[in-house]
């Protein structure tokens, strides 16, 4: 068994590898090919809500896509090597560890193989954010609000008389293919979703590694100057008329839950884990079928009070409650 265990680690190793390399792939078919097709809605004639002026590509926006890109990956990554770092540095031992790759042949430091795991899983969850955005951008097709300036649809050929009727022509828009094509992808909003992944990731990471003295404020700031970041992006969406609130609100409980997932169930709460550890020690059971134990008052007996010390053993209730403690 000994020996069969390091093969199931290489195997299950090449196994996450597949599971990235497919994830990326996904990701990458998602954002720049048309494999998978938007769905098209249809609209109301004049309706205010898709009627906001268009505000221009995406590069032209105050918050680019380019710079979320840069910042949701250059920030945690910063942030966890440096964490890494001085957590190492000032707490950890120089333990040697075998790497999962080679087995028994080689050895990993601890630190890079940590450093390599929780940046691994942060990658893989902002991948898995934007394919989670991307699939219901894709699947719902819900309009921005710049939609009909965008579309530019043909009222008169289309026989719009009034607000209520419906349009479902897949012809109906008139304007740029692709800028009418992006301003179906609204819901949720990949931007928001993103930044608040990265934000809600580096805050806990920040909040459970850090334990040094002296960052009793520190830490709160850190969190909430990331959190305040992530906001700024959504209400920027909002305000350009590139997404509705509720694509906001979408996209800030997509990354939040995706980050809080990873965190909690994934990577343990960042908890350091040194290989050959001794197990905590098991704690003498406080109960029995689930019932917590009573102590029962002590009572004297009859017997012990009639009789001498050598009857009663030299303690009675006492000695009793004495060997009940030590037990």
């Amino acid at each position: 068994a000994g020996r069969e265990a390091p093969h199931l680690r290489q195997i299950m190793f090449y196994f996450q590898l597949v599971i990235m390399a497919g994830t990326v792939l996904l990701a990458y078919y998602f954002e720049y090919t048309d494999t998978f097709p938007v769905h098209i809605q249809g609209f109301f004639c004049y309706d205010k809500s898709f009627s906001k002026p268009y505000p221009g590509p995406e590069s032209a926006s105050k918050i680019p896509p380019v710079l979320i890109y840069s910042l949701v990956t250059a920030i945690p990554t910063l942030m966890i090597l440096a964490g890494e770092l001085c957590t190492f540095f000032i707490k950890a031992e120089g333990v040697r560890e075998k790497t999962i790759v080679t087995a028994d042949c080689c050895y990993f430091n601890p630190l890079l193989r940590r450093i390599i795991r929780f940046l691994g899983v942060y990658a893989f969850g902002l991948f898995t954010t934007t394919i989670f955005a991307n699939a219901g951008q894709v699947v719902i097709g819900n309009q921005t609000p710049h939609f009909l300036s965008a579309c530019r649809p043909n009222y008169t050929a289309l026989g719009c008389q009034t607000t209520l009727q419906y349009i479902t022509e897949r012809r109906a828009c008139t304007g740029n293919p692709l800028v009418v094509m992006a301003a179906r992808k609204s819901f949720p909003s990949k931007d928001t979703a993103l930044s608040v992944y990265a934000a809600a990731f580096t805050a806990m990471y920040v909040t459970l590694v850090f334990k040094t003295q002296g960052t009793r404020l520190t830490k709160p700031t850190i969190s909430l100057t990331l959190l305040c970041l992530a906001a700024l992006v959504g209400v920027v969406r909002v305000a350009e008329y590139r997404n509705h609130w509720a694509d906001v609100l979408a996209g800030f409980f997509t990354g939040g839950a995706i980050a809080v997932f990873l965190v909690t169930c994934v990577i343990n709460n960042f908890r350091w884990l040194q290989p050959g550890a001794p197990s905590p020690r098991p704690q003498r059971p406080e109960s029995l079928l689930g019932m917590p134990m009573v102590t029962l008052p002590c009572v004297e007996s009859p017997l012990e009070k009639l009789s001498g010390p050598q009857v009663r053993g030299g303690g009675g209730c006492e000695a009793r409650l004495r060997s009940q403690h030590r037990r």
